[in-house]
């Protein structure tokens, strides 16, 4: 396999996919952390959604949401899951496979009084993907709640974050006449090491 050089460098995916976040954050104009998040039903039938990426540590990418939520179902239920993070500025991609885990309390508790009051409150009044009988009923619902927790709620049990720990991370980059850069780092367990290899675009 040809060097990897340039912005494909180093010996640590994690770092590489740091740096890409890092410089992405001085060019994309919205949500340079956004991830295209997908899970499969219990029938194997996918689903996609943005979510915000909230850390990428030394060993897993991290976000938080909803454990009930169709998104926290689906990942209860098959331990698994994929993203792709797209930036447009930079014409670059990064896509992750793997298995998931809860994010520890102690980190969910730190995030979770990290965000705005109003965004920790509409997680307890927010029944995430459940149908919803108008817009007038969650903000009834969100100011019962204000009332109830105020202005210092706790975490709900029902929130909190997710460790996507990857088997695959593959980094994209756009080429001249669309022949694009890919590298794929895979690993066949999560202690195991990795192995890199160039694909076709």
């Amino acid at each position: 396999m040809d060097k990897r050089k340039g912005i494909f460098a180093g010996d640590d995916p994690f770092g590489i996919a740091r740096a890409w976040l890092t410089e992405a954050e001085g060019t994309e104009i919205n949500d340079p952390n956004a991830i295209a998040l997908s899970t499969v039903d219990p029938d194997g039938l996918p689903n996609a959604r943005m979510v915000l990426l909230k850390e990428i540590a030394d060993d897993a990418f991290v976000f938080f949401t909803n454990y009930e939520s169709r998104k926290g179902a689906e990942i209860e239920a098959s331990g698994k899951a994929a993203f792709v993070m797209h930036w447009k500025s930079l014409q670059r991609q990064l896509r992750v496979r793997g298995v998931v885990v809860r994010e520890s309390a102690e980190a969910s508790d730190a995030y979770y009084t990290s965000r705005a009051l109003g965004s920790r409150i509409g997680a307890w009044a927010s029944k995430q993907s459940q149908p919803l009988a108008s817009k007038a009923a969650l903000m009834e619902a969100a100011a019962k709640e204000g009332l109830k927790h105020g202005l210092h709620p706790k975490r709900p049990d029902f929130w909190g974050g997710y460790r996507i720990l990857p088997l695959e991370i593959e980094f994209w980059a756009a080429g001249e006449f669309r022949l694009h850069d890919r590298f794929r780092w895979r690993r066949e367990t999560l202690e195991g090491p990795w192995g890199i290899e160039r694909l076709n675009p």
